[in-house]
């Protein structure tokens, strides 16, 4: 899929989403997932579950080797590129800190996948409390053995 199709699928599938918001609806489901959603939920949570650990040779298992990481506004562009740069201080803050996913949602289409989770990280990193309300959304991609992380895009705020 192209990224300027990607991209107007995502905004499709967010358009019904923020007008219902918009106009008083119930609120959306925390978690929109399925049955068929969970190989990919797992990779996404295996992949956190080893930033927390310090596993870097299990973070890295788990991305495509052309992976895209967009994080504080920098791209890095491949495996070996986030391992050289901001892998290791994305496992000591993802060790430091507690994380919480608030909303999820997963869709699959053929041999691709996109989990999108909102959520809130807290906890104390260099000396410095934290409190943080997280957006990431990580695209993967089904091969031979297994979906692998063929995108990541991070980003938080202060809460208001």
């Amino acid at each position: 899929m192209k990224p300027l199709t990607l991209a107007a699928a995502l905004l499709a599938l967010a358009a019904p989403a923020a007008v219902a918001q918009g106009n008083n609806a119930e609120p959306l489901p925390a978690q929109v997932t399925d049955e068929a959603t969970r190989p990919v939920i797992a990779v996404v949570e295996a992949f956190h579950a080893a930033l927390g650990s310090g596993n870097a040779d299990a973070v890295l298992a788990l991305l495509a080797e052309d992976v895209m990481v967009l994080e504080e506004g920098g791209a890095e562009r491949s495996r070996q590129e986030y391992a050289g740069h901001h892998l290791p201080a994305d496992m000591a803050f993802a060790a430091a800190t507690d994380a919480g996913v608030t909303r999820r949602a997963a869709w699959i289409e053929n041999d691709m996948a996109w989990v999108l989770t909102e959520g809130r990280t807290s906890g104390q990193f260099n000396g410095r409390a934290v409190d943080r309300l997280t957006a990431e959304t990580m695209i993967l991609q089904r091969h031979a053995d297994g979906w692998r992380i063929r995108h990541i895009h991070w980003s938080s705020r202060a809460p208001r």
